[in-house]
């Protein structure tokens, strides 16, 4: 964090200020901020915050023997450290992330992208990071950080040289992405699709897509609203960016896009398209799996356009990336059995491109497996959508469906229903019954896909067949 004093703190956050007997209101404080004690380090500030299964203030004291010199609090401690009492604490960081990044753009070079959508936003993320990096001094999420904590977390990591700050903004409901993108107003609005992931938890798909386009609402007077023209929904955006008088830049696959990719090829080697640009046609080869990922490519592409670096630079670092993320489209196992671990999470649409791309790698005399678990937040839509992709599995000819636990019964049921009656589909209890089976099933020459939602877990078992077969 950049360096403020603890008076300054205290003013920002509207909080109560107890010194430690070694501070004074004009001791300055710039380290690490965060709401885990196990990464204090000397100089942090960390925030208590209440949680559903524990509450921060019981770790106030560990915090400091890592090296906290301040604690964030909604009660005082009885810890010799400085504290700031506030109300909220989870609202305190959003305000202490406002006010830095405020002070940052008065007085430096910073330049905001926002980035959301139901499925992408993190692997373009790393993408738009891995050019930008290159560029300048660059922030990003670690991980997933793109609620209510992790954004502000990440807002606070800036520091007076920084150049860019990349954030990712998930939404918990209407208005929460107003909320956290309202705290830094992008230069860049960045909005890659809307689709049924958390659908159940906003009453349906169109209101999911109000909420994704609060973030093209919320960019700064005069930015830019970089918009996948290929999805309807993020397209009719456009007119919510004229009205607020911001540059519209499309991405995709069609002919209405500025940044476009065709000949778009997947192969157990990686992706492939042609990038259309600038009046340029350039060749692009990621090493990440998936078609789906070319258009998560084209966004960071077309972002860092606007950020001023050319497409021939950005295609360079691209073709760098060697995994999205841990856990997303990640390649494990060896050349007799592939594991391809992407049970970070999953919706109806990822987890279509990625039975998808399964089908697209597997060359002939190889068996396709498919491993499955439950796709949540789905609310009424749960049951057909995980109907549809029993039947897709089936007509992909997955060979083998694994499906794990019982809030995927259905989608075994729909792939048995559609003609994998004879073996090719079975239904597992849990992941251990799952790793068992799969133990004594795989064979040489095995591609297998591991994907679920995050809450389901799966991810673990990728890793274990990865060990397995590494």
């Amino acid at each position: 964090m950049i360096a403020l004093t603890l008076a300054e703190i205290a003013a920002v956050l509207g909080g109560e200020l107890r010194l430690a007997a070694s501070d004074t209101p004009e001791t300055v404080v710039d380290g690490v901020v965060d709401t885990d004690s196990r990464v204090m380090e000397p100089g942090a500030i960390f925030v208590a915050k209440p949680g559903e299964i524990t509450d921060g203030h019981r770790f106030v004291g560990a915090a400091t023997e890592a090296g906290a010199v301040l604690a964030i609090v909604e009660h005082p401690v009885d810890v010799d450290v400085s504290q700031i009492v506030v109300p909220d604490a989870v609202r305190a960081l959003a305000d202490l992330a406002r006010a830095v990044v405020a002070r940052v753009r008065e007085t430096g070079d910073l330049r905001i992208v926002g980035i959301t959508g139901s499925n992408g936003k993190t692997t373009t993320k790393n993408f738009l990071a891995r050019i930008l990096q290159d560029e300048g001094e660059t922030v990003a999420p670690i991980k997933s950080y793109n609620n209510e904590v992790g954004a502000p977390l990440t807002m606070l990591r800036v520091t007076p040289t920084t150049r860019f700050l990349v954030s990712e903004f998930g939404a918990a409901g209407a208005g929460s992405i107003a909320q956290l993108a309202g705290l830094v107003e992008p230069d860049v609005a960045v909005v890659l699709m809307v689709g049924l992931a958390h659908a159940g938890g906003f009453g349906g798909i169109e209101q999911t897509a109000r909420a994704k386009a609060e973030l093209v609402e919320s960019a700064r007077a005069g930015g830019t609203a970089v918009l996948n023209v290929d999805d309807p929904r993020v397209a009719a955006m456009r007119s919510i960016a004229d009205d607020r008088g911001l540059t519209t830049v499309g991405f995709g696959q069609g002919a209405a896009a500025e940044v476009r990719a065709s000949a778009i090829d997947v192969t157990a080697a990686g992706t492939s398209a042609i990038v259309h640009a600038d009046g340029t046609e350039q060749p692009l080869q990621l090493q990440v799996l998936g078609a789906h990922h070319i258009s998560n490519a084209l966004a960071a592409i077309a972002a860092a356009q606007v950020l001023g670096v050319t497409v021939s630079d950005s295609i360079a670092r691209l073709e760098t990336v060697e995994i999205a993320e841990r856990w997303r489209m990640q390649p494990m196992g060896n050349d007799s059995v592939r594991i391809i671990n992407d049970a970070y999470n999953a919706s109806p649409d990822s987890m279509a491109a990625a039975l998808r791309t399964l089908a697209q790698i597997t060359s002939p005399g190889e068996r396709t497996v498919a491993v499955l678990g439950a796709m949540s937040e789905l609310g009424e839509a749960a049951g057909e959508e995980h109907d549809r992709i029993g039947l897709l599995a089936v007509r992909l000819n997955i060979q083998r469906i694994v499906v794990v636990g019982p809030d995927a019964r259905r989608l075994f049921l729909s792939a048995v229903g559609e003609g994998s009656w004879d073996g090719e589909a079975v239904h597992l209890p849990d992941q251990d019954a799952a790793f068992e089976y799969l133990q004594t099933e795989l064979r040489t020459g095995d591609r297998v896909l591991v994907k679920s939602s995050n809450s389901v877990g799966l991810r673990h078992l990728g890793d274990r067949l990865g060990e397995l077969f590494s």
